[in-house]
């Protein structure tokens, strides 16, 4: 057990957070995260944290704001009872797709939550696939953004035959994403290309690449109303695609998104927990769950430890 270390968690995904403590041998410490009738939210760490080394693990999900808003007064909290260092595990960004000004008169949402996190007294940022890499430099704290790809790695190689396998990009965005799984497995790709017409409402024009009579692994950094995927799955049958597979890394899964994959040419959606699933686990038996519990855990075992964690962002 380290020493010198707890770990707290807000309402968010109090499952992972368990699982973590299991990894490193600790309890998750104690703490009540209520709120008042009127809707303001209360926090009471119940527990002495002085001269300690403190890990809040806290996905900034749906409900976002309160979870958020949760985040925020933990650190508070913990600042003020005197915590030696408080790092902020945030295994899903909340915001991250506002990471710029795509239209006049808009916000960077993405920064001014950076800025929020900062200035709750947070000491640094442990994350999970950030959805653009460029928000590690909206804090002014050190960030770690981890990567979800060996807990996906170890499926596929488990489970896929990867010399029949052809790694689909969703996006021309993704295209860096899907060589670099494509080079592990050894396998080629193919990329999506997309024509997107409004927000959340996306249309697959064409397929780059050969996929016919191959195994497809449609792979992005999260899912959300699923519009894409679900659409890129179609384009990939369309194209003679054997079978299509989906993975990324957070499940969104807003809206209709469930509906959508359980119509879909989808066989399989491999996804990792960053984001709580209540009941959608259940409404959708195409989804294959894996946990980063010990990737979490080995990082914050690593950052107390003050040793490297170089090795694992691969």
């Amino acid at each position: 057990m380290p020493e010198g270390i707890k770990l707290f968690t807000g309402n968010a995904h109090r499952e992972l957070a368990k699982d973590v403590a299991k990894y490193l041998g600790i309890p998750v410490g104690d703490a009540t995260v209520t709120k008042f009738s009127d809707g303001e939210i209360m926090v009471r760490i119940n527990e002495n944290v002085r001269g300690t080394d403190v890990f809040v693990i806290q996905p900034t999900c749906m409900p976002v704001n309160r979870n958020i808003m949760e985040l925020l007064l933990m650190v508070d909290a913990l600042k003020r009872a005197s915590a030696r260092r408080i790092t902020a595990v945030i295994p899903y960004y909340g915001y991250a797709r506002q990471d710029r000004k795509v239209q006049p008169r808009v916000p960077i949402s993405a920064k001014l939550v950076a800025d929020l996190i900062t200035a709750a007294g947070t000491s640094r940022v442990l994350t999970v696939d950030l959805h653009a890499a460029q928000i590690q430099g909206f804090f002014n704290i050190p960030v770690d953004n981890l990567y979800a790809t060996p807990v996906l790695l170890d499926y596929i190689k488990s489970n896929y035959t990867h010399e029949e396998l052809v790694i689909v990009s969703p996006d021309a965005g993704g295209v860096e994403r899907a060589r670099s799984f494509a080079k592990r497995l050894q396998c080629s790709i193919a990329i999506i290309d997309k024509r997107r017409e409004a927000v959340n409402i996306s249309e697959v024009m064409n397929v780059i690449g050969d996929v016919e009579k191959k195994d497809t692994l449609i792979l992005d950094d999260m899912i959300d109303t699923g519009g894409t995927t679900t659409q890129a799955a179609g384009a990939l049958k369309e194209k003679g695609a054997r079978r299509v597979i989906a993975a990324c890394t957070h499940a969104v899964l807003s809206g209709s998104a469930v509906d959508k994959i359980n119509k879909s040419a989808i066989e399989e959606l491999i996804v990792t927990n960053t984001i709580p699933f209540d009941s959608k686990k259940e409404q959708c038996k195409k989804l294959t769950v894996l946990s980063i519990a010990s990737l979490l855990g080995e990082a914050i075992k690593r950052i107390h430890e003050e040793s490297s964690i170089s090795s694992l962002f691969i």
